[in-house]
């Protein structure tokens, strides 16, 4: 296993892995990533200000993508980035590589002059929420400007 950064060559993919990790979950309908116009080409958005966003993927030994976790700048709250996209192949789930990589994305928000990071989720997702908990992430009020409707959960972190 590889953890490296996005780069163009991943980004099919990833928007792949999104998609069935969210038709798995039954978040396959509008106001979720699933029909974001961008989710085809990650990399032009995730490279395209770097020190303001980061995507980490994870690869295994044959160089194929098995997950991947982001950060980008939050503008509701000072000092705040949103941790993005954290999905893994179902192959590789349970076994502790979530946490690897919110640390991981983290360190690297830590390392941007971040203080805070947000995500958003939804109900559905019972098990990530659990991980997100575990992390430290307390469940926040749904701010107001929020882009995918349809999340329903909503944490921030200290970091």
């Amino acid at each position: 296993m590889k953890i490296g950064r996005l780069k163009p060559e991943y980004d099919l993919a990833l928007a792949d892995l999104i998609r069935v990790n969210l038709k798995n979950h039954s978040l396959d309908i509008p106001g979720t990533v699933y029909f974001d116009e961008n989710l085809n080409h990650l990399s032009d958005y995730y490279l395209s200000e770097p020190d303001r966003r980061y995507y980490y993927v994870v690869t295994d030994d044959n160089d194929k993508l098995i997950g991947g976790i982001g950060l980008a700048e939050f503008g509701f709250f000072e000092d705040c980035c949103e941790l993005q996209k954290l999905y893994l192949d179902d192959r590789v789930k349970g076994a502790g590589l979530s946490y690897k990589l919110i640390s991981l994305i983290e360190d690297k928000a830590k390392e941007l002059g971040y203080k805070y990071m947000y995500l958003e989720t939804h109900d559905n997702l019972a098990a990530a929420i659990h991980v997100y908990e575990k992390a430290g992430y307390r469940e926040i009020e749904k701010p107001e400007g929020v882009v995918h409707a349809t999340m329903n959960r909503f944490f921030i972190k200290d970091i």
